[in-house]
This record gives structure tokens, C-alpha cells and sequence, in this order.
């Protein structure tokens, strides 16, 4: 039993980095059975088919995509510090998965049906993040500590900056001619300046 679950384990990791590495449609579950090491047979066994398979790899990434902007932190903290928190750990999250953006948003743009698994995937989970920031947010611009402004309007702000990055991530090394060594360099630099740009940009 053990060494079952290990190999459905194998499986899904060989696929989640051939279909981040080459996108879905270019990816067969022969090639993800010789990632794994093992035959096209057990592939099926496990996930039947390979949409299957990619919709579990893309709802455990989606889930993390929103639990990252959930993360816990010190209640004493203030509203800038919880923020900050949030900011930098989304940004984590994306450089942990640098090639999951191009793949949620080509996966939605040319197969709309995966929109509903989307919404499947995500449940409720972005009405509290939503609302949890909001009362922070209302809170803070009820002391005169923020601008007026909506929680989407923070949370568009958080994500959009955040995202470009990876969405650029080979347009931008290309065009800049920039080592990986230097733009490893350069995506920690961003995460604090975007921080840095979104806590300045709150203030009254």
C-alpha cells in the first residue's frame, strides 16, 4: 500500500512539472509515465485520464495560490506589519511556483470550462480573504491611518504586482540578455519594493 501511494504521489509531482514545464496540451501521459518511471497503464489507474490528473495538480495549486494571502500572523502585530505579512508570502509562494501563473491564466484563457473548476477548487476561500482584509482595511480607514479606498482595490494591487514578475518572467530575461543568478536577485528586490509600493500607496 505504501509503495502505491508513493508511486500516485511520483505521478503527480512527474506531471505538475512536465505541465508547468511545457503546458497541458503539449505534455502526453506516456511522457509523465517515463517521468515517473513507470507505465501509461498505472497513470490511468491513478488518474484515468490526463485531465484528471491535471485537475488535481491545478486545484492543490489554486488552493495554495489563496491560502497564502490566509497566512496566520501575530495579532500584535499592526495593520502595515499583517499586510507586509500577507505581501511577502504571497510572493513566496509565486516564487516557489514561478511557472504556475502562465499556466492558470493559458489554461483559463483557452479552455474557459477550467473556470468552473476554478470556482470548484476555491470555495469560499476568497470571500475570507476578502473579508478578513476588509475589516482590517475599514478599520484603519475609519482611524484615518488609509485612504479611502476598497478591499479589491488592495487585493488587485497585491496580486497584479506580485504576478508580473513570473507572467514576464522569459520575455524579460530575454529581452534584458539577464543571468538567472541576477534576476534571482532581482525577485527578492521586488517583493520589498512592492511591499514598500502598496504600503505607500494606502496612506491618506
Amino acid at each position: 500500500m505504501k509503495e502505491d501511494k508513493n508511486m500516485e504521489e511520483v505521478i503527480l509531482e512527474s506531471a505538475t512539472e512536465l505541465f508547468l514545464k511545457k503546458g497541458f496540451a503539449a505534455t502526453s501521459t506516456t511522457e509523465i509515465a517515463r517521468h515517473a518511471g513507470c507505465n501509461q497503464a498505472l497513470v490511468h489507474y491513478y488518474y484515468r485520464t490526463k485531465d484528471k490528473l491535471f485537475e488535481a495538480i491545478f486545484e492543490n495549486k489554486i488552493k495554495k495560490f489563496v491560502q497564502s494571502l490566509l497566512v496566520g500572523f501575530d495579532e500584535g502585530l499592526t495593520f502595515e506589519e499583517r499586510l507586509a505579512y500577507k505581501i511577502g508570502s504571497h510572493f513566496d509562494m509565486l516564487a516557489e511556483n514561478p511557472k504556475l501563473p502562465v499556466l492558470l491564466f493559458s489554461e483559463i484563457s483557452t479552455n474557459p470550462q477550467r473556470l468552473e473548476l476554478f470556482k470548484e477548487a476555491l470555495k469560499d476561500r476568497p470571500q475570507k480573504v476578502l473579508s478578513s482584509l476588509n475589516v482590517d482595511l475599514q478599520r484603519e480607514i475609519a482611524k484615518g491611518n488609509v485612504r479611502q479606498m476598497t478591499v479589491y482595490d488592495l487585493i488587485l494591487d497585491i496580486i497584479s504586482l506580485n504576478i508580473i514578475m513570473f507572467l514576464m518572467e522569459t520575455p524579460f530575461k530575454a529581452i534584458t540578455k539577464m543571468s538567472e543568478e541576477d534576476y534571482k536577485d532581482l525577485l527578492e528586490r521586488r517583493k520589498e519594493e512592492n511591499i514598500t509600493l502598496i504600503l505607500n500607496g494606502i496612506k491618506p
